[in-house]
């Protein structure tokens, strides 16, 4: 019998998660071999199984302790919670991580031949979502009467089909709106990925595997901006060069071979480095600026 329990975590068979959550594990150094059935993702050389469900089902699965991490869109977690809080369910799930992916906006939209002033404009109107939750709360907020239409998908055709007059859906680059003639006039909630956990204890072989697997999650996301960068300095000026290292907290300065007037400097920015960032440094008396990108950092 394996002595050590595995962990499971429910992603995204198919959509815009799916190859950014697999893209994740592999950079925290999972080596997995896939079913058969291209369901399932058995880690070789780490006790995590990874499951590809509907991203609908995530929630639930989390929520009932069949996985012990998800990997799901914010938009699907706060609907499931308005969902389970209006039936008077205690939503189980916790939101550990936000993850750097998966960006979206849900918004309302409209034809584009409708005359739109404002949220009172949306006053008795019939309006076709997925998050029917997510749109109440928001409609409440504005004080609008309106009716929800729930739609499982195609939501963007449903004015030209008859069935609402305008729309609440998820919005990336807006080219879908466009090609249905639809015209985005409010933003209800910013979306984007989120890891999320159940809180019932676990073993404790199984929470070091987890403890273990969230610190490389968060050391991805933090090199996925960062630099390393290496450069010679005056002494006189190295108050004024530290300040102007983005996101850098505590740089490491090397003496230089030969000469007591300059210094290496080392540091891991945490942010953009920028051309007009090089140019700065250059103005105030930094030399042979190398920037290199950083692949693994543990924090």
């Amino acid at each position: 019998m394996d002595p050590t329990p595995r962990i499971k975590l429910a992603i995204q068979k198919s959509g815009r998660l799916t190859d950014n959550s697999l893209d994740l594990l592999a950079r925290c150094g999972l080596k997995y071999s896939r079913a058969r059935d291209q369901l399932l993702c058995f880690g070789e050389n780490m006790p995590l199984d990874v499951l590809l469900v509907r991203d609908d089902d995530i929630p639930d699965l989390v929520q009932e302790d069949v996985c012990e991490l998800g990997i799901v869109g914010l938009n699907v977690v706060e609907e499931k919670r308005l969902g389970l809080a209006a039936r008077g369910t205690t939503p189980l799930f916790e939101q550990v991580m936000t993850l750097d992916y998966g960006r979206c906006r849900m918004s309302i939209a409209v034809p584009e031949e409708f005359a739109y002033s404002g949220p009172a404009s949306l006053e008795g109107l019939r309006i076709a979502t997925t998050y029917p939750n997510i749109l109440a709360r928001w409609l409440a907020g504005q004080g609008v009467r309106a009716g929800v239409v729930t739609l499982s998908g195609a939501v963007e055709i449903a004015p030209r089909l008859g069935r609402a007059d305008v729309i609440c859906d998820l919005v990336s680059t807006g080219s879908t709106l466009a090609a249905n003639h639809l015209t985005e006039v409010e933003t209800v909630m910013e979306s984007q990925a989120v890891l999320i956990r159940t809180p019932v204890p676990v073993a404790a072989g199984k929470q070091d595997w987890m403890d273990k697997l969230l610190k490389r999650m968060d050391g991805v996301q933090q090199v996925k901006e960062s630099k390393y960068i290496m450069l010679h300095a005056p002494r006189s000026a190295l108050p004024q060069i530290a300040g102007l290292l983005p996101g850098s907290e505590h740089p490491t300065i090397v003496p230089l071979e030969g000469t007591d007037e300059k210094v290496a400097v080392h540091a891991v920015c945490r942010e953009n480095v920028f051309w007009e960032t090089l140019e700065r440094l250059k103005a105030a008396g930094a030399s042979a600026i190398l920037v290199l990108p950083v692949e693994k950092m543990l924090p």
